[in-house]
């Protein structure tokens, strides 16, 4: 995946002018071309960005500041890169407005422009009731320690340069929560572990991935963490990693339902939030987590 332009430079200036030419925008064909799979089944959903470092003057020319809260359609032809995102919300730190909602309609006009779909754009006063901004817990069991209740705990798990769905499927090496069942059973689990690369700056992405699944194929928690660790040398950006997962998850197990969803940490005061459903009535509100 080749990305050109300002975003791969080493010195970045920072913009003191309103500049929304600065957004990059990034056409998700490209990640769902890698992936291989049904395109149409990737765009239900939402990516919430999340930025924590939001600035800009009032009429008095007094700073305000505020956190924000960006909603993206997972339908929208284009992703905006994030570095840019950041360039573009400094560039507006200088620029004078008569209100908050004037920020919002402007934020939102020119994102929306970028990804060529309507972006919600919600601005939190640092005053105000924020209790949609509280930190929440994923649903579920972690399955952190899932290969600790191997037989062998000397195992060690191997470094793949790509996401390995050859892992799932794995049966030879399955636990005890793999089981053979007759009819659909749902799973509901989370990992911490989740880790990727930036494809723009090779930089490490964290996160916190969550799934939710209905399915009558035998389910073990050790392959789907050896899955999730397979991620850790990918470069992908946040949505990709996520949209490779629901796909693979979509192949393998062929649920009834599925919702796979991840909290990345922040970086440039920004984190990214992709969200992925197989039917829009199982998609979750937005949330943040403890490392965030």
């Amino acid at each position: 995946m080749s990305i050109h332009g300002i975003l791969g430079e080493q010195t970045t200036n920072y913009p003191t002018q309103y500049s929304p030419e600065t957004l990059y925008p990034i056409a998700r064909e490209m990640g769902r071309n890698a992936i291989g799979w049904h395109a149409d089944k990737l765009t239900i959903g939402v990516d919430w960005w999340q930025a924590f470092e939001m600035s800009w003057l009032n009429t008095q020319g007094v700073s305000q500041v505020a956190i924000a809260r960006f909603s993206i359609p997972a339908s929208s032809p284009y992703i905006v890169e994030s570095k840019s995102l950041k360039l573009y919300l400094n560039s507006i730190n200088f620029t004078e407005f008569a209100s908050w909602q004037e920020v919002e309609t402007l934020i939102a006009k020119d994102l929306s422009a970028c990804v060529q779909a309507d972006v919600t754009v919600e601005l939190f006063g640092l005053e105000e009731d924020l209790s949609s901004l509280l930190i929440a817990k994923p649903e579920g069991i972690c399955i952190d320690n899932a290969l600790d209740a191997l037989s062998d705990i000397t195992e060690k798990v191997t470094l793949c340069e790509h996401p390995d769905a050859s892992l799932l499927q794995d049966q030879t090496r399955a636990d005890d929560s793999q089981l053979e069942r007759d009819e659909s059973q749902p799973y509901t689990f989370y990992s911490n572990l989740l880790r990727s690369n930036c494809p723009v700056t090779n930089q490490p992405d964290w996160g916190t991935l969550a799934v939710s699944i209905t399915t009558d194929k035998p389910f073990s928690n050790a392959n789907m963490l050896r899955y999730i660790l397979s991620f850790r040398q990918h470069n992908g950006f946040h949505e990709q990693c996520v949209e490779q997962i629901f796909a693979d998850l979509s192949k393998y197990y062929e649920p009834s339902e599925l919702m796979v969803r991840a909290w990345y940490t922040r970086r440039g005061g920004i984190d990214i939030n992709p969200c992925r459903v197989s039917d829009a009535s199982l998609l979750p509100k937005p949330s943040r987590l403890i490392r965030q």
